[in-house]
């Protein structure tokens, strides 16, 4: 029983990996080409912040079930609702923007991959372009992989809290039995 725990607690090491990783990525991307998907100045910022947010809150989910500290865990048990809803609210948010800015995206795209010009007064660097994938692929597909990508980003939050949650609760009961010495682990 003891080795199927490990394993558990092993396999939700691993899912905060994958979060933190792909957090960290979209939102180093999106701080560094959020500027050709959203065009009010600030707004790739924040949803890069967010982000990486997200990636530092599995990195420390990923250390708390590494040293089975039950403080780290509660507060991390605390935190992970706050994060979902953020990143849901989030995920609407920059749906509807993709939207409003579709025709800026494919404006973008006929036009030699330069950036919107409202935007280019924004940013003090002009000297990057489109990535050529998002040209290539053409708005719909791009936009089926990301409203794809939002949601199933908060499925992985959502299952990360439960692993959260469940081990929480191991802890506590694990904490009322006496260990190997005073009567056993069960004190019968």
């Amino acid at each position: 029983m003891h080795s199927i725990r490990t394993f558990q607690r092993a396999g939700a090491i691993a899912w905060a990996v994958v979060i933190a990783a792909y957090s960290i990525a979209g939102g180093v991307f999106l701080l560094m080409r959020g500027q050709f998907l959203f065009f009010v100045y600030p707004e790739w910022q924040i949803y890069g912040g967010i982000g990486v947010g997200v990636g530092a809150a599995a990195v420390v989910t990923m250390f708390a079930l590494s040293n089975r500290s039950y403080i780290w865990i509660r507060a991390i048990k605390f935190l992970w609702p706050f994060v979902i809803v953020i990143c849901a609210i989030r995920a609407i948010i920059m749906i509807v923007q993709l939207q409003r800015g579709k025709d800026k995206i494919q404006w973008e795209c006929d036009n030699g991959g330069q950036l919107w010009p409202s935007s280019a007064d924004a940013i003090v660097d002009n000297s990057v372009s489109v990535p050529s994938g998002f040209c290539a692929t053409g708005f719909s597909s791009l936009n089926v992989a990301f409203i794809a990508g939002l949601c199933i980003d908060l499925v992985f939050q959502i299952y990360m809290y439960f692993l959260t949650w469940r081990f929480s609760k191991r802890l506590e009961h694990y904490s009322g039995m006496k260990g190997p010495f005073y009567g056993g682990y069960y004190n019968a």
